[in-house]
């Protein structure tokens, strides 16, 4: 029992952040996978994006940090959402039609 005293009170405030950060990754990552709406999903993998961006900030990883705010949170999420709404919007949707002009 001494270790773990030990080892907890030698912790700097940067090791709870990144075990706190660590501990949301993991559940917004069960989340995304267990949620019954895309929708939710989609928003989890974003938040667990944003979470993995203070991660590479802590690591004093700033560039890694920058790409991956922009791509992995900004415009994969968008992308994803757009398409989406895209799908899930009936008046989008096309007809297939063959070549007499008949809905197949």
């Amino acid at each position: 029992m001494s270790k773990i005293t030990e080892f907890l009170t030698n912790l700097e405030l940067i090791d709870y952040l990144s075990y706190l950060v660590g501990a949301l990754m993991v559940v917004f990552g069960i989340f995304a996978v267990e949620a019954k709406r895309i929708f939710d999903s989609l928003l989890a993998l974003s938040a667990l994006s944003m979470l993995s961006v203070l991660i590479f900030v802590a690591l004093k990883a700033p560039d890694v940090a920058i790409t991956e705010a922009a791509v992995g949170s900004g415009l994969a999420s968008a992308v994803m959402i757009f398409a989406l709404f895209r799908i899930s919007n009936p008046e989008n949707k096309r007809c297939n039609k063959n070549k007499a002009g008949e809905e197949e």
